[in-house]
C-alpha cells in the first residue's frame, strides 16, 4: 500500500479496493456477527416516515438500507470512498430504495450540511480513522436537531479475562490467517484490525468515548456490549 498522511486516507486506501466483496467478507471475519450488530444499531434510531437520517461512513449502505426499511425515513448515506459508494448504489438499486436513500461523497470531519439538518444520525466503524475524534463527534452532533438520536457501532475489546484471551487469540492468529486465505487485500485487513482496535481502546476506551460524546452535546448516553464484548453500540440524544 502507498504511504498515506492521515488515518482517513489510510482507511480509504485499505478498504476502498475491497468494496465489491466487503459485505460478504466482513461478515466472515466477524464470525457472522456484523449483520446482528448493525441491526441492533438501527434499532436504537428513533425516526419515522417524515424524518431524515444521516448515516455517516455508510460504506456499502448496509445500515442505510436497514434504516430506510425499518423506519421509512429518508436516509442520506455519506462516505469518503467512491468505490464504496459505487457498491452502495448497486445495493440500494437492488433493494428498490433509490427514492428513499441518497448517497453522497464526503468527509465526517467536514459535513456538507447545515446545523440541525437531520432528525437522527448513525455512524459505523468511524472514530478509529479520524485525526481528531472530539472534533469529529462535535461535527456529527452539529447536523442533528436537538432531541435527535445519535448512535454508533464500533469494535470493542472484551472486558472479561477469558473472553479477552479468546479475542486476543482470534485477532492475533485467526484474523490474519483468514484474511490471508481470502486474498485480494484482506490479508492486510486481517493484520491491521487487531492492533487498530487495541490501540483505540488503549487511548481511554469506552470511558473516553462517552466523555467525547458528552462534550459534543450528546446526552442521555447508553451503550451495549455485543458478542461478549467484541463490539459496542453507543447511543444518546442531541441536547
Amino acid at each position: 500500500m502507498a504511504d498515506v498522511s492521515s488515518p482517513n486516507e489510510y482507511a480509504n486506501a485499505l478498504f476502498a479496493p475491497l468494496a465489491p466483496g466487503y459485505d460478504r467478507y466482513s461478515r466472515l471475519l466477524s464470525l457472522g456477527q456484523d449483520p446482528r450488530w448493525r441491526r441492533f444499531l438501527v434499532s436504537r434510531i428513533e425516526a419515522g416516515r417524515d424524518d431524515s437520517v444521516l448515516d455517516v461512513a455508510t460504506g456499502t449502505a448496509a445500515v442505510a438500507i436497514e434504516l430506510a426499511e425499518r423506519t421509512g425515513a429518508r436516509v442520506v448515506g455519506l462516505d469518503q470512498s467512491p468505490q464504496m459508494l459505487a457498491a452502495a448504489r448497486e445495493r440500494v438499486a437492488r433493494a428498490g430504495l433509490e427514492d428513499r436513500i441518497e448517497l453522497i461523497e464526503g468527509s465526517a470531519e467536514a459535513l456538507p450540511f447545515a446545523d440541525g439538518s437531520f432528525d437522527a444520525l448513525s455512524f459505523t466503524y468511524l472514530l478509529r480513522y479520524v485525526a481528531d475524534r472530539a472534533a469529529t463527534v462535535r461535527e456529527l452532533a452539529r447536523v442533528v436537531r436537538p432531541g435527535g438520536v445519535v448512535a454508533s457501532l464500533e469494535f470493542a475489546v472484551p472486558p472479561r479475562p477469558l473472553t479477552r484471551a479468546a479475542w486476543e487469540l482470534y485477532v492475533r492468529v485467526g484474523l490474519p490467517l483468514t484474511g490471508a486465505a481470502l486474498g485480494n487485500g484482506w490479508g492486510e485487513v486481517g493484520r491491521f484490525l487487531g492492533p487498530s482496535i487495541r490501540g483505540y481502546y488503549a487511548q481511554g476506551g469506552l470511558e473516553r468515548t462517552l466523555e467525547i460524546w458528552l462534550d459534543a452535546g450528546i446526552g442521555e448516553l447508553r451503550y451495549r456490549l455485543l458478542s461478549l464484548g467484541g463490539a459496542v453500540v453507543v447511543w444518546g440524544r442531541r441536547m
